[in-house]
């Protein structure tokens, strides 16, 4: 399995196949998206070779990620490739759910095996404002199918200070639903700093109100992602926090990534990728490849420069999905 030098071991990849977007949301792309064409993206058999290479390393769970997956008119093919290759147990798939309702039955038949959604609110006009969509209600029944289903569902939620931190109605719908609600702290990126300084709510304080009214705490899968988690008797679905600021935050990373360009990310936030796609031409290549990844790991730090307010080559979280 791939490892580094403190004794982390990854064996969770994940693989963004886009970076464009067709949502507006206010901590990621204001603007809308503005950046390479989809020919810049890796092709099908190099997205292939990524996963066959990862998987020969220990990788049990790939999960494919943009930008907006959906927006590549071949998603169910790349979900049906992880899904198939030797080694991988779990398939996720994380979107915005503009295509959620009419894909989600060919998604789920070509071997998802997890959802994530963004949901940064449950109030339709706060929805729109933040997205620049009105697509709430679709979306919603979308995750009613998937949960139809029995695919399990988590919806992430970034937690904004003055935007959408009204815990309250996201505990109320999670009495009845079956989910997982994973808020997300706002992360610093090099394109918007001052939204950090307005919006920046510490989840701490979210985890301390949870333990207070009796919410207690998941046992963490080997595959998990960073989330803790919680549940609570008396509602139908979980919490879970993503806490980059917290400490040793990055002690238990057992993720790596690769862009849609094809280049290995070390940390989200990390000072540079390392280009793989000369590696992803053919098969015969595949062996070296695997050396050249390891070689690169002996560069991954021990954590990540966010409390310097270092925030990497990141300019948004859809150049590399999170």
């Amino acid at each position: 399995m791939f490892s580094d030098n403190y004794g982390r071991r990854f064996s969770y990849l994940r693989l963004s196949v886009t970076e464009m977007c067709n949502f507006r949301c206010t901590y990621c792309l204001p603007n809308g998206y503005s950046g390479p064409k989809a020919s810049a993206f890796l092709r099908r058999d190099e997205l292939q070779r990524v996963m066959r290479v990862f998987a020969a390393s220990g990788t049990q769970k790939i999960r494919l990620t943009g930008g907006e997956p959906s927006l590549r008119a071949d998603l169910a093919a790349l979900i049906e490739d992880a899904s198939t290759t030797p080694g991988i147990q779990r398939v996720a798939l994380t979107t915005n759910g503009y295509k959620l309702r009419q894909s989600i039955d060919d998604w789920q038949a070509a071997g998802l095996s997890q959802l994530n959604l963004s949901i940064d609110s449950l109030d339709p006009q706060q929805f729109h404002a933040i997205t620049g969509h009105d697509r709430l209600a679709d979306i919603l029944r979308g995750v009613d199918r998937a949960l139809g289903l029995q695919l399990p569902v988590k919806i992430n939620a970034v937690y904004m200070r003055d935007v959408n931190d009204q815990l309250g109605a996201f505990l109320h719908w999670l009495k009845v639903n079956p989910v997982t609600l994973r808020f997300i702290e706002v992360m610093e990126t090099g394109a918007q700093p001052g939204f950090f300084e307005q919006h920046h709510v510490p989840l701490s304080n979210v985890k301390q109100q949870l333990l207070l009214e009796g919410w207690q705490p998941v046992v963490r899968r080997q595959d998990a992602g960073p989330a803790q988690e919680f549940w609570h008797p008396d509602y139908a679905g979980r919490i879970g926090l993503i806490m980059p600021y917290s400490r040793d935050f990055c002690t238990t990373c057992n993720r790596l990534r690769v862009s849609a360009q094809g280049k290995l990310h070390l940390c989200l936030f990390g000072e540079q990728g390392y280009d793989l796609r000369p590696w992803l031409q053919n098969d015969a290549q595949i062996e070296e490849l695997v050396q050249v990844i390891q070689d690169a790991l002996t560069h991954k730090t021990a954590t990540h420069g966010l409390h310097e307010r270092n925030t990497g080559i990141t300019r948004d979280l859809s150049m590399l999905g999170g």
